[in-house]
């Protein structure tokens, strides 16, 4: 039996979260850019149990993004998947299964662009929402009116002016725009970017002045490990235990939190923030966005190369391999920490830190490295380079987990075959997919190329936007760490990091 609107009558409702059949008749009052498991696990969690209080009371248009995706799995389920939330506290199980009935369908932007902007036209749609990665947020110059534009920003514009034309430019038909991309600011600088392509499409100052006096752009980051669709076999399991099979199921920890930086108004418009003490609106989030990006995105990241290349293929995994579990600790208190880019109490820190690494122990979540590594460089690019940068900032010494880290990045990225324009790594005689942007210029430019130079190329490379090369004693230690991890394994590459006294979790 396939979940879907129409098998719910044979779910046991006593172990699943089950949607009353009156929730499928409520209004779209969203539009969500993005498919995948964040938008899934967090605002989808957050609309349908504030729809299921009766709060809410809207559902989500979603957009696919991707112009291969498949939106047919969705439709077979009506939009229905099943969020497995599994933890452990106080050695105890703890957990629930509901079944999310938020998203009422999903468009591909690439063959139903003109179904999108028939959104526009709906006045019960006020809330944009988007997860498009961090290279999603990306001003590139292209002519929005032609059909679905390449970028992200540019299907917003495009979105909106629709909108602006629809309404006549009325103040009641501004829009509240949150997206949830892991970017600085990331609502600011997606306002500038969409601004910027307002004034080169021509567009009008009657629409810029709408643009920038009704719509609000929120600033917004959000907090939750969430694993997505299992592993075969654990997903088996899942299923046997629930009864029904389910092509879009995810799990997720029970931790959650999701800031959005917004005014009264915003909060007024998104007000499933009343169903959750964990959605917050805040006039600002700062100290939230760089305690989650640094301590737990930038660990994922700068720990995902060093993990996998260890033979270690989950996060809760690599906190029981003592080796592994040392390594990401001393990187999470002992570097990042002490180069958070942010003007923060200390004991904040580590008290944050030490909560991070608790829920990497959760057994019950099988959160792989592989996941985490996709998008790398972009990952790397903003989450950990301004740590990099602030830790030379502060202290006269060359951080070195964060040179391993860097190094199992360049090491990680050496494609070594391609296949159907997708390249592939080789790892114990296996090989895995780099899901990367950077993917073809390691297998094109860089493939062959001696440690020295291979390491030379990647930290010159413009992309950074940072001179990697003139940091003291980096270049250096990312080689000498590159050499131990191909010649000697990536574990005897972690010892011979210089012993430090790693504080407690």
């Amino acid at each position: 039996m396939i979940l879907s609107r129409y098998t719910l009558k044979n779910i046991n409702a006593d172990a699943v979260t089950v949607p009353h059949e009156s929730l499928f008749e409520l209004p779209e009052k969203v539009l969500q850019f993005g498919t995948g498991e964040l938008l899934r696990g967090l605002p989808c969690y957050f609309i349908d149990k504030a729809n299921r209080q009766g709060i809410f009371n809207g559902r989500i248009v979603a957009v696919c993004l991707n112009p291969k995706g498949n939106t047919s799995v969705f439709d077979k389920q009506d939009g229905l998947y099943s969020h497995c939330i599994r933890d452990v506290k106080g050695g105890e199980k703890v957990g629930e299964t509901i079944i999310n009935s938020s998203i009422s369908r999903v468009l591909n932007a690439a063959e139903q662009w003109n179904e999108v902007l028939d959104c526009a036209h709906s006045i019960d749609i006020q809330i944009i929402i988007s997860n498009t990665t961090e290279i999603g947020i990306q001003l590139i110059p292209e002519d929005i009116r032609h059909h679905a534009p390449r970028s992200y920003p540019g299907k917003l514009l495009s979105f909106l002016y629709e909108r602006f034309k629809a309404f006549e430019g009325s103040a009641h038909s501004g829009m509240v725009i949150v997206p949830t991309e892991l970017v600085t600011n990331n609502g600011k600088k997606l306002e500038s970017i969409v601004l910027e392509m307002a004034h080169l499409n021509g567009l009008g100052e009657e629409f810029i002045e709408w643009l920038e006096d009704h719509n609000h752009f929120c600033n917004s980051l959000v907090d939750r490990i969430i694993a997505g669709r299992p592993e075969d076999s654990f997903l088996r399991s899942i299923e046997d235990e629930l009864g029904y099979e389910d092509n879009l199921l995810i799990t997720s920890e029970e931790y959650a939190l999701w800031t959005i930086e917004g005014d009264d108004h915003v909060k007024q418009i998104l007000s499933f923030e009343q169903a959750d003490h964990r959605a917050v609106i805040k006039p600002d989030i700062d100290l939230y966005r760089e305690l989650k990006l640094r301590l737990l995105n930038g660990t994922h990241t700068l720990g995902c190369g060093v993990a996998f290349l260890a033979g270690i293929k989950t996060v809760s995994d690599a906190m029981e391999d003592k080796v592994i579990s040392t390594y990401l600790t001393n990187l999470m208190m002992n570097e990042i920490a002490r180069a958070i880019p942010y003007n923060v109490e200390s004991a904040t820190v580590q008290d944050f830190a030490s909560k991070v690494l608790a829920r990497f122990h959760n057994p019950r979540l099988r959160h792989t490295w592989l996941s985490i590594a996709k998008n790398y460089s972009a990952k790397m690019k903003y989450r950990c380079i301004p740590i990099l940068v602030k830790h030379y900032e502060k202290y006269d010494d060359v951080p070195e987990a964060i040179a391993l880290g860097f190094a199992a990045y360049i090491s990680f990225m050496n494609a070594v075959t391609k296949k159907d324009e997708e390249y592939f790594g080789e790892f114990n005689g296996e090989t895995y997919l780099i899901e990367d942007g950077l993917a073809e210029v390691f297998f094109k430019s860089r493939a062959g190329l001696d440690i020295s130079s291979l390491t030379q190329e990647v930290l010159s490379d413009a992309f950074w936007g940072v001179d990697l090369l003139s940091l003291p004693g980096f270049k250096q230690s990312v080689i000498e760490k590159l050499n131990l991890i191909i010649n000697n394994g990536m574990k005897e590459a972690i010892d011979s990091i210089p012993s430090k006294k790693v504080k407690a979790a």
